[in-house]
């Protein structure tokens, strides 16, 4: 029996996430992400897939987020029809984001054509629409976690609780051939212990083989009270000044929720009652009921306040949620006062573009970036000190002040990767996914140093390489 992993996606870069299981004469993906970052990186969305979308049997989806997801209405226009199996707020989220993603790549695809026309050159087919997206929904098989599902029988799954955003996974897959069970884990992308809202990733103690994202592999991220502590000082300079607006690029799943939570626990704190707090996306507007609605899965914490305080809720209090893009607009002709979170959090659309051409030239304006950026983003340009953005074809001067917080990150840091890691029994051998290369490096130098830490075998998977798992423990690679 052929028992296989190949990995095709989220190899030293963190983008794409996709990797392909073949069980025999089945095949499975884990994940099915969309490649993001420079145009270049976007350009390779339009790639065929390197497998017959058709073959595939069945997808397994560890999040909702689109480095991870964005490429299953690609796979579905081309031709898979299996299940595909996620948790179920993974599901609503998705049906949320997926249609925007549609809509966006659409707009891209149109803007792109007409340089391609101009160029003599073919004209690029929209990666998907919104019948591809409704046909996704469709297939979608929603599961608790903790509920163990036999999808064939050399193959069973069960999620667990990532910590990363809302319905995030941790996926544990049996593998049966015969005399033979292995054990595959793969961390989708894990979250960090503490984190407010959600619960922290569960530990899991067997596995034969672990692979694990490694995003801030060669990074410590502040403690949490250290990060709040580091907020109040943000704020309270800011209001102090009272001069400006507060730009947050924010991911419309997860640390949208995350930034309303805190400004609903902090408001007296941070004194926030004379900044009016605007929520300007509607997609992370309708992710925020998706978290309302799935709030039996979150923290204690969470859980405890919204029982005891039925008609405040922590998602809802001291925000005016901007729907329209013409309410959009009206927010740039207010020059101070406003805290205005916004996607996407790489700055590379959505609407926070706008508000940054209006608000990042201005000195007495303040910009606070809260999550990863990848390369060659606008985001990322901000945060190595670009003086400038280009934005709508115009370059707009950096003069607002720049806060980095690594403390909100959605994802764990080095010790916390190593930590989560040590909890499985026997070392296995440990993979590394999702990271770029300097991060993947710095994690493996850290293991390969801890006395306690110490894998049976230790790589960073690169794109096409195609894993034997019944050689396991022994990690044997195939042409």
């Amino acid at each position: 029996m052929t028992m296989t992993l190949q990995f095709l996606g989220a190899t030293e870069e963190v983008t794409g996430s996709c990797h392909l299981l073949t069980l025999d004469q089945h095949q499975i993906l884990l994940d099915c992400g969309l490649i993001q970052g420079s145009k270049a990186d976007a350009m390779r969305n339009y790639q065929d897939f390197p497998f017959d979308p058709s073959s595939i049997d069945a997808v397994i989806l560890s999040h909702a987020h689109i480095d991870h997801s964005g490429r299953i209405p690609q796979l579905v226009k081309a031709g898979f029809t299996g299940p595909i199996y996620t948790h179920k707020a993974s599901a609503e989220l998705c049906e949320i984001m997926l249609k925007d993603t549609a809509m966006l790549q659409a707009r891209d695809t149109q803007r792109l054509n007409k340089k391609r026309i101009r160029n003599n050159l073919p004209e690029l087919e929209a990666l998907f629409d919104d019948q591809d997206v409704a046909q996704t929904v469709k297939q979608f098989v929603p599961l608790n976690y903790g509920q163990k599902v036999a999808l064939f029988p050399q193959l069973s799954l069960q999620l667990s609780d990532a910590g990363h955003i809302l319905g995030s996974a941790i996926v544990e897959l049996w593998l049966s051939e015969i005399g033979t069970r292995k054990k595959l884990v793969f961390s989708g992308d894990l979250g960090r212990e503490g984190m407010p809202i959600l619960n922290d990733p569960v530990a899991i103690e067997q596995a034969d083989l672990v692979l694990m994202e490694s995003t801030y592999g060669n990074r410590f991220h502040r403690s949490w009270d250290d990060t709040i502590s580091e907020l109040e000082q943000i704020f309270s300079a800011a209001i102090s000044g009272s001069q400006g607006n507060i730009l947050l690029p924010a991911f419309s799943v997860g640390r949208a929720q995350e930034l309303l939570y805190l400004f609903h626990l902090y408001a007296k704190q941070w004194d926030l009652s004379r900044w009016k707090i605007c929520l300007d996306s509607p997609m992370a507007i309708e992710a925020t009921k998706v978290y309302i609605n799935n709030y039996p899965v979150m923290d204690d914490d969470f859980k405890r306040f919204t029982r005891q305080h039925p008609g405040e809720h922590p998602l809802l209090s001291n925000v005016e949620f901007i729907q329209s893009t013409e309410q959009s607009m009206e927010l740039n002709e207010v020059s101070k006062g406003l805290i205005i979170i916004a996607g996407s959090g790489m700055c590379n659309g959505g609407r926070i573009r706008c508000h940054l051409e209006h608000n990042l030239w201005r000195s007495e304006c303040d910009v606070i970036i809260c999550g990863y950026q990848a390369i060659s983003t606008p985001g990322r340009m901000l945060v190595d000190g670009a003086d400038h953005l280009t934005i709508r074809g115009k370059p707009v001067k950096v003069a607002a002040k720049l806060h980095t917080v690594g403390g909100l990150s959605a994802h764990a840091d080095q010790a916390e990767l190593m930590s989560w890691y040590q909890q499985f029994v026997d070392s296995p051998p440990l993979i590394l996914v999702h990271g770029e290369t300097s991060a993947q490096q710095g994690l493996i130098d850290a293991i390969r140093e801890s006395p306690t830490c110490q894998p049976q075998a230790l790589v960073a998977a690169k794109r096409g390489d195609k894993l034997d798992l019944g050689a396991l423990p022994e990690l044997v690679w195939l042409p």
